[in-house]
């Protein structure tokens, strides 16, 4: 194991200075590891913009943290729901035209254990739909203008990835014949993953070196990720786990993210996140990431898929 370049205690956001006049967009903010994440950039001065998908607990959201920070904070939110292309495009067309600056987009929000194979409004299997799809045609639709801004994408994945088959299903995209709520899930992480490393890959080979792209994962953390969509057995099972030392509060949850949104020369071939026993809590850090999600064939054919799917060529 190498030792953690932060030191014994891990990253934490201390090492953040003010963040004044810069500007963070970030998916799923509205509880966990994303809210946590959005009223640390704000205590430290940034401007944030928020994308839920619920416009009434995004109104809650933005009134608390008014409570707890102030009313000077510089919050906004605009509407998204990752189950929609057509959703994404118009909150990517809105931001756009608000937003001169991007120093970081930050994929926060997730759906996760489905309990039955559930398809989006487009026809995908929904959370390869959300959790992958949505991500990528996202953040395809703000490349130009994080690229401008010198800024970063961070994409929040799971330590989900290194479980299931450990690689992509391509004969069967939205699992109709072994629906399983963990195995896709896993699925759709690897998948998220597998597309950071893939676009480190095709900026490097065009010379593109002004945005910087990340992976992290929060650990184990409580949040109410399985609570919203997991099967009764599942949540009940989390709800015992959440009151035990091996799960972290969702603020130490938001510290990977954080860190990979605003540590300056961060390398960005690591995968970060807490490095305690299995990688559930601990220090944050870099972790290991098992040989499967870097498989150069699989991630081109993967990107491949990706763009056809969303009705989009990335714009390299």
């Amino acid at each position: 194991m190498k030792s953690n370049q932060f030191g014994k205690s891990g990253w934490t956001p201390d090492r953040i200075g003010s963040l004044q006049g810069k500007t963070y967009v970030i998916t799923g903010t509205t509880s966990g590891t994303g809210f946590e994440a959005a009223k640390i950039l704000l205590s430290k001065e940034a401007k944030v913009v928020m994308l839920n998908r619920n416009p009434k607990k995004s109104e809650e959201t933005i009134a608390i943290l008014h409570r707890e920070l102030g009313t000077d904070i510089d919050v906004t939110n605009i509407h998204m729901d990752l189950a929609a292309l057509s959703s994404i495009r118009k909150a990517a067309e809105n931001v756009l035209k608000t937003i001169p600056q991007i120093d970081a987009l930050i994929c926060n929000a997730a759906i996760a254990q489905v309990p039955k194979q559930t398809l989006t409004i487009d026809g995908f299997e929904s959370q390869l739909g959300v959790n992958h799809y949505g991500n990528f045609l996202l953040q395809a639709l703000l490349f130009a203008r994080i690229e401008k801004s010198k800024g970063r994408i961070v994409t929040v994945g799971s330590m989900g990835y290194n479980l299931g088959i450990k690689t992509i299903q391509f004969e069967d995209m939205n699992w109709n014949t072994n629906y399983s709520p963990n195995g896709v899930y896993s699925q759709s992480k690897l998948a998220q993953i597998m597309c950071v490393y893939e676009l480190q890959d095709r900026l490097e080979e065009v010379g593109k070196n002004d945005i910087k792209i990340y992976a992290c994962h929060p650990g184990a953390s409580r949040t109410s990720l399985i609570k919203t969509s997991g099967s009764l057995m599942t949540r009940f099972i989390w709800q015992l786990m959440k009151m035990s030392p091996f799960v972290q509060s969702a603020e130490k949850g938001a510290y990977p993210q954080l860190m990979c949104a605003t540590e300056p020369n961060l390398d960005q071939h690591g995968f970060y996140g807490p490095t305690g026993r299995n990688y559930w809590t601990g220090p944050v850090g870099e972790c290991k990431l098992e040989s499967h999600a870097k498989d150069k064939a699989v991630a081109e054919k993967l990107w491949e898929v990706s763009e056809k799917a969303i009705g989009l060529k990335w714009n390299l």
